[in-house]
């Protein structure tokens, strides 16, 4: 059973490192992606609402990657699986929200824009 609980905190380690800010190499490939998949159908229904969803969409990301590293990495090195603190979840928010001037200027720049600006006007 050791085994187990060690195999599935690595997975959990390394997708929460895919998705944590600490793997910013791959913003671009996976967080920025999941975030407009966020943003755009909130975009669809509000389109002002295109900016606040995408950051919001980064940030949950960020924070759900920190949640994971740090659960997978309670299973590897503990006998039995802690409870993640609130003090553990702040930290996360903390460093995540370090993140989002990159997003807010991806979109004022307009590097990523709503996904109607995309499609061609009739």
């Amino acid at each position: 059973m050791n085994w187990k609980r060690k195999f599935n905190g690595g997975v959990l380690g390394f997708i929460g490192y895919m998705l944590s800010p600490l793997s910013w190499w791959n913003d671009l490939f996976v967080n920025v992606p999941l975030a407009l998949a966020f943003a755009w159908p909130v975009s669809l229904v509000y389109p002002g609402a295109f900016t606040a969803a995408f950051v919001l969409g980064y940030w949950l990301t960020n924070v759900l990657g920190f949640v994971l590293m740090h659960k997978g990495g309670q299973k590897i090195i503990s006998e039995t699986d802690p409870p993640y603190t609130r003090r553990a979840l702040w930290r996360d928010i903390g460093i995540s929200l370090a993140y989002t001037l990159l997003i807010i200027l991806l979109v004022e720049f307009k590097v990523v824009k709503p996904l109607p600006d995309y499609l061609p006007k009739n």
